[in-house]
């Protein structure tokens, strides 16, 4: 599948900055204690019916078609390891997600806001050697899941691994609604383990792209 070029000096600056050593290598094996499974989800209703080929990498423009998605442009990286810190190689990796107004392109799902010509919310790759992976995309709109439930803005994610294969949901730091997910509320064990880090972005990024920073730790890998 399609990768973003992705460089080992600038998983080190990231991992610098943000105190997530897993992305650099050589630390993995030095870790003192095993590391926390991620936290299981559910599937959610709206896991992708009509899927690209070779959708790749890149969530922000679709073939055939001249603009970019609307929205904050982010670039979600990190790795898939085991609960022992080593790199889960060739894990395949699959994310979905609402566009920037909070809607799915999904046929059931029927939240009014609009849909996005230029997004379809999909994308899937495999690690490479050391267990990263990258994808560039937007924030996800929040968007209301009843009528006195709003869902945080959040992507999904499938990973399989050699072993061991987890459904789960990446968050925002710092949102209101975080507080309020039933969903997110209901982790007991680990629920941090589903929120990510987010920076500015690095000199070789778009000025105005974020960096969104989020291992995935299975099992045996």
């Amino acid at each position: 599948m399609g990768r973003l070029d992705i460089s080992r000096r600038h998983l080190l600056g990231v991992a610098a900055a943000t105190g997530a050593l897993s992305l650099a290598r050589g630390v993995a094996p030095v870790l003192a204690q095993a590391l926390e499974r991620t936290p299981g989800e559910i599937l959610g209703p709206f896991y992708p019916v009509l899927r690209p080929a070779d959708p790749g990498a890149d969530l922000t423009t679709l073939a055939g078609r001249p603009g970019r998605a609307a929205g904050q442009l982010i670039h979600v990286m990190g790795r898939v390891l085991s609960v022992e810190g080593q790199p889960v190689r060739n894990a395949r990796v699959e994310l979905w997600q609402a566009n920037t107004h909070g809607r799915y392109s999904h046929p059931s799902d029927t939240n009014p806001a609009p849909l996005d010509p230029n997004f379809n919310g999909f994308a899937v790759q495999t690690t490479d050697t050391e267990g990263r992976y990258r994808f560039k995309t937007i924030k996800p709109g929040a968007y209301p899941a009843t009528p006195t439930w709003m869902r945080p803005p959040h992507l999904h994610f499938e990973v399989t691994g050699r072993v061991n294969r987890v459904i789960t949901q990446m968050y925002f730091p710092g949102e209101s609604l975080n507080d309020k997910d039933l969903l997110l509320q209901n982790i007991r064990a680990n629920r941090q383990g589903v929120i990510a880090k987010v920076l500015p972005p690095t000199r070789d990024l778009e000025p105005e792209s974020l960096i969104v920073v989020w291992d995935v730790v299975l099992d045996k890998g």
